[in-house]
């Protein structure tokens, strides 16, 4: 079983800025499409943002572009999360997830397929 600790969330104030890192265990992300999901209460589950195993493809929601960044280490075996700009509105569990063939578009606009334990993101002033 693909299992992940994700880290790094809290509490930041509008604005701010926070970078979530999701480190594998138990097996070796080289070949994963890895995505980022979230979750929050009365919300829709969303696929936030999804890179390819060589880094060459990512794919971010309309929601997150621009303020959001994806990005892997393979040597790590860790994926981050860098999230600028935070609004209210992204307030939410954070959880990444690995997928061995979909394509980072097929993965995040599929986010049902996708769940995780996550950590807790809090933007609030």
């Amino acid at each position: 079983q693909l299992q992940f600790v994700e880290s790094g969330g809290g509490l930041v104030q509008p604005g701010g800025s926070l970078r979530l890192s999701c480190a594998a265990s138990g097996f070796n992300i080289d070949y994963y499409t890895i995505g980022w999901f979230r979750q929050a209460p009365g919300k829709e589950h969303e696929g936030v943002t999804c890179i390819s195993s060589s880094s060459a493809n990512t794919y971010y929601a309309d929601s997150v572009k621009g303020r959001f960044t994806i990005s892997r280490d393979n040597a790590k075996n860790t994926v981050y999360l860098q999230m600028n700009s935070l609004k209210p509105a992204d307030t939410a569990v954070y959880y990444c997830a690995a997928d061995d063939w979909a394509t980072v578009q097929a993965m995040c606009v599929n986010p049902d397929n996708y769940w995780g334990q996550g950590t807790q993101v809090t933007v609030s002033s």
